[in-house]
C-alpha cells in the first residue's frame, strides 16, 4: 500500500507540474512513512519540503497545491497539510479492507519483496571455536544470523549460510593437551598442571576419548597422543555444536574449515602474492599487512618473526575465498568483543582489491542470564557458563530464539528464565504464539457451529469498517514493508517487534468483536480477517524460525 500511495503522490506532482508549467517532471526521491501517532493518518510524505527549494516555493504553499489535487483521488479519505509542509493521508476504510485480498492471493508468500534481485549474499555466523559447547552468547548470534539469512531470502537475495571453524592454532593444541590431562586424571593420575580448558564438559570429552582409544594412548609418544587427542576433541565438540544448532532450528549450507586453508597452501600463497603486490612488507623479521593506510589503527602482523602465521593471516585467506565466490555482500555476525576487528577486516577487503562496503558486520552483545534472582557470567576457558543446550532444555527453543531476537543485536539483553517459561501475556513469545493458536480455536468453534471457512472471493470486505478491524488490517499489510526494512538494515528485531504488534492488535480485536454471530455476511468477513491474521503470524514466525502452534 505504501508503494501505491507513493505512485499516486508522483502522479499528483506530475499533474501539478504540468498545470503550473514548471518543467520539473521528475519529483525525485522523497519519503512516504507512517506518522508517529495514528491521529495524523495512515501515511505522511515530505515531498513538498524536498521539492520546495528546487521550485523556489515555500514548502507549505507547495504542499497546499499538491493537497488540492490529491483530495480528488478516491484512494484517500482525508489529505491534510501539517507543520512546515508535511502532507498526511488517511485512506478510505474500504480500500484497506480490499487489501486483504492480497494476503489470500499470495498466502504463504505474502511478505516477500524483491529488493535483492537475486544478488548473492553470504551470512557467516556463530563460527564458535570447537573448544567447548555453545553458550547462550553463541545462541544469540545463531538466532540473529539465521533469522537475518531468512529475511534476506524473503527480500529476494540468494543467500548462503556459512560456519567458519577455527580448527588450528594454539587454542587447538591447548584443547588436545586439556583432553590428555583429563584422560590421565580419569586413569587415576594426580594432575601436575591445570588444563587450559577447565569445564566439566572436558571430562566428558576425555571419557569418550578413552573409550575410543583405550589406556594405551596415554603411553604413546607425546606429540602423537597430542595430535590424536586434539583431533578427537575438536570433532567430538563440533558434533555437539551441530546437534545443538539443529535442535535450535539453525542449519548451514557450508561448514568451512580453517585447517583446509593451511593444508591447501592458500595462506602461504596469499602472503606471497601480497608481498609481490607490496601490500605486505617485512619489518623486524615479521611480515606486516598494510592496513593503516586502509583505515585501521595500525599495520598488522600476518607472520611472526618465528615463522608462525597469525589468526589474521588465515582470516585474510578466508575472506579471499568469499570474494572469489562472487558474493555481492558479505555479512559477518560477530560477538561484541570483535568491535576492534571491524575496521581491520574492512581494510583487509580493500587490500584484497574488494569494496570494503561489501562487508557488513553486525555485532551481538553478550547475554546476561537472570534465574532465581541471580545473574550468571560466562567464561568458556574457566568453564563457567550456561550452555545453549541447558537453556533450550529449560524453556524451549522457540522462547530462546524469540527472546534473542526481540531487540537490536548490538543492545545488551537480560534473559529472564522465569518470564520465558511463563504462560501469560507477559511472556512475548507466548503472547504471539497464542494469537496463532487462538485463530485456530476460532475456526474450530466456527466449525462446531456449522459455519464454513469463507472463501475471500465471496466475502464482502467492506463490512470490516470497525476501528479495531481497520487497525489490524493496516498492521497486517505492513509485513512486506517490515521485511524490506529488516533486510535493508540487517536487523531481524524489526520483524520480531512487528509480530508482537500484530498479536496485540489481534487480541484486542478478538476481545471487542464477536467473530461468529447471527449476521452471516459479517461473520464471514471477520473470519476472513482471522484467517489473514493467522497466515501472517505463521509467515512471520516461520521467517524467524519459530513454530506457529495450533493449540496451546
Amino acid at each position: 500500500m505504501k508503494n501505491t500511495v507513493r505512485k499516486e503522490i508522483e502522479k499528483a506532482f506530475i499533474e501539478l507540474d504540468n498545470q503550473e508549467g514548471w518543467g520539473s517532471a521528475n519529483p525525485g526521491a522523497f519519503d512516504v512513512s507512517h506518522p508517529r501517532e495514528e491521529k495524523f493518518g495512515d501515511f505522511s510524505t515530505n515531498l513538498a519540503m524536498i521539492m520546495a527549494s528546487r521550485l523556489k516555493k515555500k514548502p507549505r504553499d507547495l504542499a497546499e497545491l499538491l493537497t488540492a489535487i490529491l483530495r480528488k483521488n478516491d484512494l484517500f479519505e482525508t489529505v491534510e497539510v501539517a507543520g512546515p509542509g508535511f502532507i498526511n493521508f488517511r485512506l478510505r476504510p474500504v480500500r484497506w479492507a480490499r487489501e486483504l485480498g492480497r494476503v489470500f492471493r499470495e498466502k504463504e508468500s505474502f511478505g516477500r519483496v524483491e529488493i535483492g534481485k537475486g544478488e548473492k549474499v553470504m551470512v557467516e555466523f556463530v563460527s564458535a571455536n570447537p573448544t567447548g559447547p555453545l553458550h547462550i552468547g553463541h545462541g544469540r548470534g545463531a538466532a540473529v544470523g539465521d533469522a537475518l539469512a531468512s529475511i534476506l531470502r524473503w527480500a529476494g537475495y540468494d543467500v548462503v549460510r556459512e560456519y567458519y571453524t577455527n580448527d588450528v592454532g594454539l587454542q587447538m593444541d591447548n584443547l588436545g593437551r586439556s583432553t590428555l590431562l583429563r584422560a590421565r586424571e580419569l586413569a587415576g593420575e594426580i594432575l601436575a598442571e591445570e588444563p587450559a580448558y577447565k569445564g566439566e564438559y572436558m571430562k566428558d570429552v576425555a571419557r569418550a576419548f578413552m573409550e575410543k582409544h583405550g589406556p594405551d594412548i596415554l603411553s604413546a609418544p607425546e606429540a602423537e597422543a597430542l595430535a590424536i587427542a586434539r583431533d578427537f576433541a575438536a570433532e567430538n565438540i563440533m558434533e555437539g555444536i551441530r546437534k545443538d544448532l539443529a535442535d535450535f532450528n539453525v542449519h548451514f549450507d557450508i561448514w568451512y574449515s580453517e585447517k583446509t586453508l593451511h593444508e591447501s597452501g592458500s595462506v602461504e600463497k596469499l602472503i606471497d602474492m601480497m608481498l609481490e603486490q607490496e601490500r605486505i612488507y617485512e619489518k623486524d623479521g615479521a611480515l606486516w599487512l598494510k592496513t593503516d593506510e586502509q583505515g585501521d589503527e595500525k599495520d598488522r602482523v600476518v607472520r611472526r618473526a618465528n615463522g608462525v602465521t597469525t589468526y589474521l593471516a588465515a582470516d585474510i585467506a578466508y575472506h579471499k575465498t568469499k570474494l572469489d565466490r562472487n558474493f555481492s555482500t558479505l555479512v559477518n555476525i560477530w560477538g561484541a568483543d570483535h568491535h576492534g576487528y571491524v575496521p581491520r577486516m574492512k581494510a583487509v577487503i580493500s587490500a584484497l582489491g574488494g569494496d570494503p562496503d561489501k562487508l557488513v558486520v553486525r555485532l551481538v552483545q553478550l547475554v546476561s542470564l537472570k534465574k532465581g534472582g541471580q545473574t550468571y557470567a560466562m567464561s568458556t576457558r574457566e568453564g563457567v557458563f550456561t550452555t545453549l543446550r541447558e537453556i533450550m532444555d529449560e524453556v524451549g527453543a522457540d522462547a530462546v530464539r524469540y527472546f534473542f531476537l526481540m531487540r537490536s543485536s548490538d543492545s545488551q539483553m537480560e534473559f529472564d528464565v522465569e518470564l520465558a517459561k511463563s504462560q501469560s501475556s507477559e511472556n512475548p513469545v507466548f503472547y504471539v504464539q497464542y494469537a496463532h493458536a487462538r485463530c485456530s480455536s476460532i475456526f474450530r468453534q466456527a466449525e462446531e457451529k456449522g459455519v464454513a471457512t469463507p472463501d475471500f472471493q465471496h466475502v464482502n470486505p467492506e463490512l470490516l469498517t470497525g476501528e479495531g478491524e481497520l487497525r489490524l488490517i493496516r498492521k497486517l499489510m505492513e509485513l512486506p514493508e517490515i521485511v524490506e526494512v529488516a533486510a535493508s538494515s540487517f536487523q531481524p528485531h524489526h520483524l520480531t517487534q512487528y509480530m508482537y504488534e500484530v498479536a496485540g492488535l489481534f487480541h484486542h480485536f478478538y476481545k471487542h468483536n464477536r467473530v461468529v454471530g447471527e449476521d452471516e455476511a459479517l461473520s464471514a468477513a471477520r473470519l476472513s480477517l482471522v484467517m489473514a491474521t493467522q497466515m501472517i503470524l505463521k509467515n512471520g514466525l516461520g521467517i524467524l524460525g519459530i513454530n506457529a502452534p495450533d493449540k496451546m
